[in-house]
């Protein structure tokens, strides 16, 4: 079993969903970690963790304190399949580098440490879809990631998925600010993270969260069929 298998079997085990890996130099937005902190580091391992549809079910039109506590808590399982994840690694003789799955360093912007939409794409685990949001073919967008950089050799889990929307657009109108259009580039983050705000700030959710467009986009399609016809 070469290290990608071993490590996959692991991440399954302790929670995971999903789990795929790229290249570091595939990747354009690592935008706040320094050369000392990558030097050596050129695979990237992505790991998603799938959400409650039940949860999900219960949004209408903000998102509700059941959500609010499953948000926080993906990001817990997240972050420590992470940890242990590297720490398997550093058994095995390698070096890792685990990314918080929620953690801002950028708050204007709303950025992290690198993208875990553009590691999740380049592992091939789905499309950014018109909701701006990663979309896997089987759960959707319904799924939190988390990002592992390391020098473990691996072989990479697949190819990129086409934009495999389809004549889907179920997440334009649930919108509730109008945010979303045809395409991702269409996507107007000023009056997104406005209701994120007002979720945060109005509500006292104290959290930059919505779920509405998330729970519109639940997926149903099969990856090798997405990739054979194209979608």
């Amino acid at each position: 079993m070469d290290n990608f298998e071993i490590l996959k079997k692991a991440a399954l085990a302790w929670g995971a969903s999903l789990f795929g890996c790229c290249r570091t130099e595939t990747l354009k937005k690592i935008l706040y970690l320094i050369p000392s902190e990558l030097k050596g580091l050129d695979w990237v391992l992505s790991i998603g963790v799938r959400l409650s549809r039940a949860v999900l079910d219960g949004i209408e039109s903000e998102p509700t304190l059941l959500y609010k506590w499953h948000y926080r808590q993906a990001n817990i399982l997240l972050d420590r399949i992470a940890f242990s994840i590297s720490n398997q690694i550093q058994k095995i003789g390698g070096k890792a580098l685990p990314i918080p799955a929620s953690q801002i360093v950028d708050w204007k912007a709303q950025r992290g440490h690198l993208s875990h939409k553009e590691a999740v794409v380049r592992s091939g685990l789905g499309w950014i879809g018109r909701n701006n949001l990663v979309v896997n073919p089987d759960y959707g967008s319904q799924v939190r990631y988390v990002t592992v950089l390391t020098d473990l050799p691996l072989a990479e889990s697949g190819v990129e998925v086409p934009f495999g929307c389809g004549d889907c657009r179920n997440c334009i109108p649930a919108c509730p600010v109008g945010a979303l259009g045809e395409s991702p580039a269409d996507y107007d983050f000023d009056r997104c993270f406005s209701f994120c705000k007002h979720v945060a700030k109005e509500l006292n959710f104290n959290l930059y969260i919505c779920g509405i467009c998330v729970k519109a986009c639940p997926g149903n399609l099969n990856l090798n069929q997405v990739i054979a016809n194209g979608l």
